[in-house]
């Protein structure tokens, strides 16, 4: 079987669990400019480089995905959502781009084919891609509406770098995440194309949106609806919402989008919204009753965590959905759907 189609077997028994935040975690460790630079020998400050880890100290990124695998994980994801040319740029670390993905898929692949071996339950690795610190669609200058930092090819051939190592250390599939632009997200899907050319094999994609205000619009204006209809052609495996706001908030974009998108439906939050001094305070008990309800009626495939989300957190989870049904997958009708800021339906 493939990895898409061992996915897909899984999540038709239960209600999948993915794991939850790293950057939070990390900063649990309180490590100095010196953890994260390490005998690297680069030139600028490393601290806040939690990518870096992989190879600097990775026994922390190692630490923190056996506590989400013991919490009850199927799918873990690999620490490296900055892992790109472009974010790692900010710490003079652009070189080591395919030395941090490929060290961080592999420990995520050793845990997991680990904790496999133990129970025989399969236990997946996502390759994380975060959407980088640069826009397709919109303009840093108020002043020149039709500048951009980078072009398209650009991204595309930074995502490709990224995704390559990833599969190469082992992941099962590439997690395009956090997408506030669609446009950056489409250039993750092209990068994803162009690899499986050079490998001759599907490399299957998880796609996660983010919402920036409550209106349910990602940066680059697009509803969720829109959304789906702007990267349907990728076939992912999931499709779903992470980051943004806590469950409470993501509550009706997460019955919309599982009314309509004919895939998995992941969704991983925040623990709630961050208090005034950037703490996350809400307790697993609460963000796991929030999300159970989502799996009460219907509406989720897979569940995790993302801000403030700790192994506390993914355990409650895990509890809260044990026996319940997953998500049935809609059956749309066919017809064509585009996509502007808005969804646009054509008659029939």
């Amino acid at each position: 079987m493939s990895a898409r189609e061992k996915l897909l077997a899984e999540a038709a028994k239960r209600i999948l669990i993915t794991d939850g935040a790293f950057g939070t975690e990390i900063q649990n460790w309180k490590l100095s400019e010196a953890d994260y630079a390490g005998s690297l020998g680069l030139a600028k400050d490393q601290k806040g480089n939690n990518d870096i880890l992989a190879l600097s100290k990775p026994e922390v990124p190692e630490v923190i995905t056996r506590a989400y695998l013991d919490a009850g994980s199927d799918i873990v994801s690999t620490n490296t959502f900055s892992a790109n040319k472009i974010s790692q740029a900010d710490y003079g670390a652009e070189h080591l781009v395919r030395e941090i993905n490929l060290a961080s898929a592999q420990i995520a692949r050793r845990l997991a084919d680990e904790y496999a071996a133990k129970d025989g339950r399969p236990r997946f690795v996502a390759g994380a891609i975060g959407p980088t610190n640069k826009t397709l669609s919109l303009s840093p200058d108020v002043n020149d509406p039709g500048y951009r930092e980078i072009d398209w090819d650009f991204l595309v051939e930074v995502y490709r770098e990224q995704g390559a190592a990833l599969i190469e250390g082992g992941a099962d599939f590439i997690l395009i995440e956090t997408v506030f632009d669609t446009l950056n997200a489409k250039a993750g899907v092209m990068a994803v194309r162009k690899l499986e050319a050079d490998l001759g094999r599907e490399v299957p994609i998880m796609m996660s949106m983010t919402l920036t205000d409550l209106s349910g619009r990602n940066l680059s204006g697009h509803t969720v609806e829109a959304f789906w209809c702007a990267v349907r052609h990728a076939r992912p495996l999931t499709i779903g919402l992470n980051c943004s706001f806590g469950a409470a908030q993501l509550r009706p974009h997460v019955r919309t989008l599982s009314q309509i998108a004919d895939t998995l439906i992941m969704v991983y939050p925040n623990a709630g919204l961050p208090n005034e001094l950037g703490e996350y305070d809400e307790m697993p008990e609460t963000t796991a009753g929030l999300v159970g309800e989502w799996a009460q009626h219907g509406q989720v495939n897979i569940l995790g965590g993302c801000c403030g989300s700790t192994p506390a957190h993914i355990a409650a989870m895990a509890k809260a959905v044990a026996g319940l049904p997953p998500r049935a997958l809609p059956v749309p009708n066919t017809v064509t759907r585009l996509a502007g800021l808005e969804p646009f339906v054509m008659a029939a």
